[in-house]
């Protein structure tokens, strides 16, 4: 976790979080009072401190996630940029193997992923998505090995120490792992804390880690690394990356691929 990283002081603050990412950035209070079932005074008191964090902006009866912090929902998610998280997992697709041992997360584009990985065979397939394990599930000899923890609500990813220590008890050759900013100075990077551990954690136990982003990410910023840039050996996304970006990941010999359309 960055230093400069906040963290949250309790449980609720976190509900706090999710609550407004479900509600797509923002609500009132007596809304978050009535989902949480406490009082609104509760809900006011967890918002000063997430105010005093920089995590939220507080307005007359509501509040809303400060711009660069919000993440949101997987369905939403899914329909940003479509067409080139399809490209990537085609291409991605072509690089696993029937019979392959593969660690799939929670982004949008690893859902694709297993979308474009439903005519394979065989697979060992280690996840923290519900969305992965569903759609991968009791499909061609697979076998699915899904991560336990608690589950969240708005992206149906399962985190935790309980899920850490499951995907370590794994070696698979190929860990596939999406990320929500590419930064020519920092790297690639998350908007969550949970999630650049389970990144972690992952890349540790991978022989091969390919990092798959669309080009929307590229010179974005998030609060958390997921480690060393040279931790990761691939970069499949769906056009040139910028001449800094580029730069930093040939510095630190990562390999890029571009996926093209079958139109293109």
């Amino acid at each position: 976790m960055n230093e400069n990283t906040p963290a949250l002081s309790n449980h609720r603050e976190r509900e706090i979080l999710d609550e407004l990412r479900l509600a797509g950035g923002s609500s009132r209070i007596q809304f978050l009072a009535e989902r949480l079932n406490v009082s609104e005074e509760t809900i006011r008191r967890n918002i000063r401190s997430l105010e005093a964090s920089g995590l939220v902006t507080k307005v007359h009866g509501g509040v809303h996630i400060t711009e660069g912090v919000a993440e949101k929902p997987l369905h939403f998610r899914m329909n940003e940029n479509p067409e080139a998280k399809r490209v990537i997992a085609a291409k991605v697709a072509s690089l696993v193997q029937n019979g392959d041992t593969i660690f799939l997360d929670i982004g949008s584009t690893t859902a694709f992923i297993a979308v474009a990985l439903q005519n394979h065979r065989d697979l060992l397939v280690v996840t923290n998505s519900l969305s992965v394990a569903h759609t991968l599930a009791a499909r061609n000899g697979n076998r699915i090995f899904f991560a336990g923890g608690e589950l969240r609500g708005h992206d149906a990813g399962a985190f935790g120490s309980e899920a850490s220590k499951f995907i370590e008890r794994f070696n698979v050759r190929i860990a596939i792992l999406s990320v929500t900013a590419i930064n020519a100075s920092a790297g690639f990077m998350l908007q969550d804390m949970q999630e650049a551990e389970i990144s972690r954690v992952a890349a540790r136990h991978a022989q091969m880690r390919i990092i798959v982003a669309d080009t929307q990410k590229f010179g974005r910023t998030a609060p958390i690394t997921i480690g060393d840039p040279k931790d990761y050996d691939m970069l499949v996304t769906d056009g040139e990356p910028p001449v800094e970006i580029g730069q930093m990941l040939a510095s630190n010999s990562i390999e890029v691929v571009i996926a093209c359309s079958r139109h293109s």
